[in-house]
């Protein structure tokens, strides 16, 4: 008989039996090169050794694999189970989509309550959900398979805060390859696998003296993808440093070959799944993803300007949603469209608004307004978010009219001063200055018609221009100057 969640004080997992696993498809790197190259036996072997090592600390139930569907066996991606309800899986690659309906089945008949995601927003459960380990909050990995509009459907359905974390090495598409929440705080991660704002967010909410750092010759070993029960942590294998840290920080280490499931991306942690986590009461739903919808008219399909948005957008840490498109049908006819701008904070939709403003968009309907100030506190020093001019005509909306920037010039600031918008260097500014921050009340006029000459954007292309993936870089010289100055560090200049 089957054992119903809740009914053991002892921690309850679930692992999915290996009698049907292979690579007989690609959908991440570690799969190239090793499609029917696993050895079944010996894969049979190293899962039966995970099974009996976690046996010895918790309760495992056990559910038969499929023929078919060879990942079945990475467990993790079921689902998210928090407190007896979980929140099935809606797989990105349809290599995996006939796991759904199966562990649907499973979870109902073993007494949970069971919720779905809508159709077309990816999710790929506990592989891209993890709980902080006292249960203050859940993260959630987003970029590579699970969609970013997953996160307010994960904070509703177990009204948990949800914090957006972008992936962007594709070596590390799940969350749990790559970041795991230990006991007591701790956290075991691997930050180059996450963008800038990412990592500030971690480093916003996990002290420094809490960060257990892989480097880049323990992440290949997948030491972070790790079943941490209590002070125990099972993992893969465990480099000699890496296990000097833990113990400092009180944990013991188990280690157990996964070395046959590494092939197809995986290891300790995606073989099994939590049955029986549990977050802290009286918490709030809470979830910082937020949108906006922009416009943008033009030549926007012959050009390739709506590609260049779109990937504006998504290289930038945002998703999107096409609310309406209009093309043009005829050579000279212009395009409209209507873009839903989806991203994890505040403060990465701004940037995103701002590149898509120097582009042409316009923020659309009742979401347009005047345009947010924000005064120069330092001779030379530029508020945060300041928009960047660019060398098309601007215009900014005061007092709910437009008023046209003069001196545009490429890479400039927008002061307004006595009623009149001027494009500034930055070094020009001066403390008082109010400055145009944000894409709100700024209309970009993309000059369509040398669309049909191909120089429509092709100081974008010249290598000159300071727009060129600058931000991206001073985000993360930044970031690296924090890590060096925690650890004691010297910078040189």
């Amino acid at each position: 008989m089957e054992r119903k969640p809740g009914s053991t004080s002892k921690p309850q997992f679930l692992m999915v039996t290996p009698d049907h696993y292979r690579i007989s498809y690609v959908i991440n790197p570690w799969m190239e090169g090793n499609i029917n190259r696993t050895a079944l036996e010996k894969a049979q072997n190293q899962w039966e050794n995970l099974y009996k090592i976690v046996s010895g600390f918790a309760d495992v139930q056990l559910m038969d694999g499929r023929d078919g569907l060879p990942d079945m066996v990475f467990t993790a991606n079921a689902g998210l189970v928090i407190e007896n309800r979980v929140l099935l899986a809606r797989f990105y690659h349809p290599e995996r989509r006939g796991e759904e309906e199966l562990f649907s089945e499973w979870f109902e008949s073993n007494g949970f309550k069971v919720a779905q995601i809508p159709e077309g927003i990816f999710f790929e459960g506990a592989g891209d959900a993890l709980l902080d380990c006292d249960g203050r909050w859940l993260w959630a990995g987003y970029g590579l398979r699970s969609s970013l509009e997953s996160h307010p459907y994960i904070a509703e359905t177990f009204n948990i805060e949800t914090l957006s974390l972008r992936l962007t090495d594709k070596r590390f598409y799940h969350l749990d390859t790559c970041f795991c929440p230990l006991p007591k705080g701790y956290l075991m991660y691997i930050p180059s696998a996450f963008d800038a704002p990412s990592n500030r967010l971690i480093e916003e909410r996990i002290a420094p003296d809490k960060r257990i750092v892989l480097d880049e010759v323990e992440a290949p070993a997948f030491s972070a993808n790790a079943v941490a029960i209590g002070e125990t942590i099972i993992m893969n294998h465990c480099f000699p440093s890496l296990r000097q840290k833990l113990a400092r920080a009180g944990f013991s280490v188990v280690e157990t070959c996964m070395s046959e499931f590494m092939k197809a991306g995986g290891s300790a942690k995606c073989l099994t799944i939590r049955l029986d986590e549990k977050a802290i009461e009286n918490r709030e739903e809470i979830s910082t993803v937020t949108s906006r919808t922009v416009k943008v008219t033009g030549q926007l399909i012959d050009s390739g300007l709506m590609t260049e948005m779109l990937d504006i957008i998504v290289n930038g840490g945002g998703s999107f949603r096409i609310d309406e498109l209009k093309p043009g049908y005829k050579k000279n006819e212009v395009s409209t469209a209507k873009i839903e701008v989806i991203a994890p904070r505040d403060e990465v939709l701004n940037r995103l608004i701002q590149k898509l403003v120097r582009q042409g968009a316009t923020l659309s309907g009742i979401e347009n307004g005047d345009a947010i100030l924000a005064a120069v506190k330092a001779d030379g020093v530029a508020p945060e978010h300041f928009a960047t001019t660019t060398i098309y005509p601007t215009d900014i909306m005061v007092n709910g009219e437009w008023l046209r920037v003069e001196n545009q010039r490429m890479d400039g600031v927008i002061v307004l001063n006595n009623g009149s918008a001027k494009c500034s260097l930055i070094r020009d500014l001066k403390k008082g200055d109010m400055v145009v921050t944000g894409g709100l009340g700024v209309k970009v006029s993309t000059l369509s018609d040398k669309s049909d000459s191909g120089e429509k954007f092709s100081f974008m292309g010249s290598g000159v221009s300071s727009e060129r993936k600058v931000e991206i870089a001073i985000d993360r010289v930044a970031w690296e100057m924090g890590r060096i100055k925690e650890r004691a560090g010297k910078l040189v200049v």
